[in-house]
């Protein structure tokens, strides 16, 4: 399958990924993308940006080496009620807007009460992606998220990153297999992100594919593979 897209990357600016702006536009250009997501942490991550580096994200071109760029912040979902550390003001200067949850940040709840939240994020009208649902961060019924996806329009995110033996996150796999298999049922599309904190990592899938192909998930419902198909996909705000 051919990739033209990774929609969640991060630079220095998030505070503990290790390449520029520059650097990773430069290597998404190198690997033939078309279409390159930057999404910086928001202020519940620790050391990361202050708001007022999404309200200069006008100076940055947003065509650079070739490729296309789409600036945005990956924001934090902080509660099982669904209330993010971005407010409306922010959030309209972003070019791109991914939600998830983060054990630095997250206050957890029973797994209801965290699927309530999870699908309050969902329906949020700016919420275009939520990152790594499936790593394991907070216990989750999946299937009501994905009928939520498939009603509101915000993709559900297949982490590579997440799924790294490094990253120790041991219900992830599992819990992927399962989102890809109910997305498959009921034919709800789905974003393969990255999560690069560094170039090299840039459109780096490799601990999906077997998951791909052991749910023999459709192709045509994974957006990477088209711009068009991504931004015809993508939420509109």
């Amino acid at each position: 399958m051919k990739i033209e897209l990774d929609m969640h990357t991060h630079t220095l600016a998030s505070g503990h990924a290790f390449s520029t702006l520059q650097e990773m536009a430069r290597a998404g250009a190198e690997k033939g993308l078309k279409l390159l997501g930057i999404t910086e942490h928001t202020p519940g991550i620790p050391g990361t940006c202050d708001p007022i580096y999404f309200r200069n994200y006008h100076v940055v071109p947003r065509q650079m080496y070739g490729i296309e760029l789409m600036l945005g912040a990956e924001i934090n979902i902080l509660d099982s009620e669904g209330n993010i550390d971005a407010d409306e003001e922010l959030m309209k200067r972003l070019d791109i807007r991914i939600a998830g949850l983060h054990v630095l940040c997250y206050q957890h709840g029973t797994k209801e009460e965290n699927t309530y939240g999870m699908v309050k994020a969902i329906r949020n009208p700016y919420i275009q992606i939520i990152s790594h649902p499936g790593d394991g961060t907070a216990l989750l019924h999946f299937e009501p998220m994905v009928l939520a996806s498939k009603e509101c329009g915000t993709l559900l995110e297949i982490n590579n990153s997440s799924l790294k033996p490094t990253r120790n996150k041991v219900d992830a796999r599992d819990n992927n297999r399962e989102i890809l298999r109910l997305c498959k049922q009921y034919e709800v599309p789905v974003i393969l992100g990255s999560d690069a904190h560094i170039s090299f990592d840039i459109a780096n899938y490799e601990y999906l594919y077997s998951l791909l192909q052991e749910t023999e998930f459709p192709e045509e419902l994974i957006v990477n593979r088209c711009v068009e198909v991504f931004k015809k996909c993508l939420k509109k705000i």
